[in-house]
């Protein structure tokens, strides 16, 4: 027994060496792969003189996925200088405006709405006009009457002094003059509905000018009579319009005016100073602010726009 394991063992250390030297010598290289079967033979470069037409009769290297040789020597010199890195560079789209301001007129209709004033109402109707020097920059006026609708008494103000024998001093507005400029910090669009896009800005206004009031007797009605004062009145808002088109736009304003106003007074005087008008108004004025909103809209003049891109 163990002399035949040995003869198996003597066997295996003489076959096993020829069994790799066997295969260490199958290299898969051409010949050994035309031997063991017949392969497509690899097309050869084809001479540019023999083939003019630029194809041979086992087909150009490119039909084979391999590049195609260099036509002159030119070229091939061009082909191994080194070309240069190509710099990636940001680009910006900027939009233009939509509706350019400079150098044009814009007429704005509005009705407006005092909105602070618990006791009496001041509906009115304006019209501003302003000259555009810039397109961020406008410089006009603005004027509103007052009278349009009568300035009525709240319920609030008449039923206290009826129960209670106590008023609060109102006030009557018939017209507003303003001197006015305008500054538009902020200008873009905005999507509605996913539809309709829309080009807005939104500005700041602000002036000085004169308003005409005059206080209202609800204290002394049966004696007491007033006529129309002018006051000077500051102003200051903020704005938005949108635009319809180049030319038309709508817009609201939020614009609160400040100025003195001398009210009606509290006392009734005894006897024959009560006739007296020196003794109707307060002693001293009263600091007054009324914030006023105004809906409208916008024409621009003239109403085409010329862009002028720089070379």
């Amino acid at each position: 027994m163990p002399k035949r394991y040995l003869a198996l063992l003597v066997g295996a250390f003489v076959l096993v060496p020829q069994w790799e030297s066997a295969h260490a010598q199958m290299d898969f290289s051409l010949d050994e792969t035309e031997t063991e079967g017949e392969a497509e033979p690899i097309p050869e470069e084809i001479d540019p003189e023999e083939d003019e037409g630029g194809t041979g009769s086992g087909g150009s290297l490119s039909d084979w996925g391999a590049p195609e040789a260099t036509a002159t020597p030119e070229a091939a010199a061009e082909d191994t200088e080194e070309r240069p890195t190509v710099a990636v560079e940001e680009i910006y789209a900027v939009q233009q405006i939509y509706a350019l301001r400079l150098n044009r007129l814009e007429l704005a209709p509005s009705a407006a709405f005092v909105v602070n004033d618990p006791y009496v109402s001041h509906p009115a109707v304006g019209v501003a006009m302003n000259y555009w020097f810039s397109n961020v920059l406008a410089a006009g006026v603005n004027f509103l009457w007052y009278q349009f609708l009568d300035s009525n008494e709240s319920d609030l103000n008449f039923f206290l002094r009826r129960s209670t024998r106590l008023a609060v001093p109102i006030t009557e507005w018939q017209m507003g003059l303003h001197l006015n400029f305008t500054y538009v910090p902020f200008y873009g669009k905005f999507n509605m509905f996913r539809e309709f896009i829309f080009q807005y800005d939104a500005y700041i206004v602000g002036g000085v000018g004169l308003m005409r009031t005059r206080p209202v007797p609800v204290i002394d009605q049966a004696v007491r009579e007033f006529s129309y004062d002018w006051r000077v009145a500051f102003n200051i808002g903020l704005g938005i319009r949108i635009f319809l088109t180049r030319y038309l736009a709508i817009f609201t304003e939020f614009r609160n005016y400040m100025y003195l106003e001398r009210y009606e007074n509290l006392d009734v005087a005894i006897g024959a100073a009560r006739n007296d008008p020196n003794t109707w108004l307060a002693d001293s004025n009263t600091f007054t602010n009324a914030t006023t909103v105004q809906v409208g809209l916008t024409v621009f003049f003239p109403f085409s726009v010329e862009y002028r891109l720089p070379k």
